[in-house]
């Protein structure tokens, strides 16, 4: 076959990476040759709105092979890629949307050490042309609605905090004019009636949905999982779509654990990356709290790795990674929290080898 032959050009796959931030992002188009053979197109910046949207499609019809399928690749970035993502989705384009851990190892295994959005979008797109992808789709409606609102509860829960911090403050300073603290009062309180309107809205939002709704019910069975925070779990990860194991989950909500060892003369204290969805993080803070003193399982886990360790923090954010894989292991398996379940796993495992082994003596003549 000649390099220079058409057969050579012939595209087997084309995928545009997109960086995307913000106000803007960056694309650029990879395609692989039916002989694996790699080419880039020169990458292009695009403003973050409906008019770059249109221009990307555009600007992507002409650099690739109208022939050959054409898929857009994006990183989960916050809520910025959402828009672009929905937009390509709605006229038909095959989108790709991978979890930022995913994207890392394959980043790390090129050893490219500049990073720039320009690279970023080149590897994206070279991303999506090497390894094979789910294709991407919108979250249902009810799993947007409840994450918009356990995010707006949190943020209001956060401004309350705020405020407080600064009520205490004026409490202890000389002179604080009344109106101040007046003022400071009034606003609390109107936070408090907003926090249970959304708390409400929440309830009956999962309410309207009876399989969502029972299967959160389920999860709830667990001791300090509440309503709003299961709720706010389901939708943050878009009722765990697209997370083959809990070692995903975890690491999309920057729970994952960082090292930093070389040789003998360096060896860092671990430490979590928090590099990942800070509202996951926020919603199994309190329901971690409150398990590790009534569920015995996790209370053991805090207990070893507080008596390990010496370090309380530690020991809580290992209930919390538990806590976390364990919800999303009973919302697949679709049941109810069983206190004690593996210990019972492993009795009627030891009872069945048991039994096993008395079947197989042979009787007496």
């Amino acid at each position: 076959m000649s390099l220079c032959g058409k057969n050579y050009l012939t595209m087997k796959k084309q995928c545009v990476g997109v960086d995307i931030s913000k106000d803007s992002f960056s694309a650029t188009l990879c395609t692989r040759t039916l002989n694996d053979h790699i080419q880039y197109s020169t990458g292009k910046k695009f403003e973050n709105n409906k008019q770059g949207f249109n221009q990307l499609v555009r600007w992507a019809g002409k650099e690739g092979d109208k022939e050959a399928p054409l898929a857009f690749l994006m990183e989960a970035t916050g809520v910025y890629h959402e828009k672009l993502a929905h937009h390509l989705h709605g006229i038909g384009k095959s989108v790709y949307v991978v979890l930022p851990n995913t994207s890392k190892h394959f980043f790390s295994s090129l050893n490219i050490k500049t990073k720039t959005d320009a690279v970023d979008a080149r590897i994206l797109a070279l991303f999506g042309v090497e390894r094979l992808h789910q294709p991407w789709k919108p979250a249902k409606d009810i799993y947007r609605q409840m994450r918009d609102l356990s995010r707006y509860r949190i943020q209001l829960q956060e401004q309350k905090t705020a405020l407080s911090n600064i009520a205490h403050g004026k409490e202890y300073s000389h002179g604080i004019s009344a109106d101040i603290t007046k003022s400071n009062k009034k606003l609390i309180n109107i936070l408090d009636k907003e926090i249970t309107k959304i708390k409400d809205k929440l309830e009956e939002l999962v309410a309207t949905d009876p399989e969502v709704a029972a299967r959160i019910k389920k999860i709830c069975t667990l001791k300090g999982c509440a309503i709003q925070s299961v709720a706010g779990l389901v939708g943050e990860t878009n009722g765990f779509e697209g997370f083959r194991n809990g070692k995903q989950l975890v690491s999309f909500a920057g729970m994952d654990i960082v090292q930093h060892e070389s040789g003998t003369s360096i060896k860092a204290k671990t430490r979590m990356s928090k590099k990942g969805n800070r509202f996951i993080r926020h919603l199994i803070h309190y329901p971690a709290m409150s398990a590790s003193v009534r569920v015995d399982e996790l209370k053991a886990l805090r207990n070893r790795v507080m008596g390990k360790t010496k370090i309380p923090m530690k020991a809580q954010v290992a209930v919390q990674r538990k806590l976390l894989v364990l919800i999303y292991t009973l919302w697949k398996n679709e049941t109810e929290y069983i206190e004690g379940y593996h210990q019972k796993k492993i009795a009627r495992a030891k009872a069945q080898a048991t039994q096993d082994i008395l079947e197989s003596i042979p009787l007496e003549a």
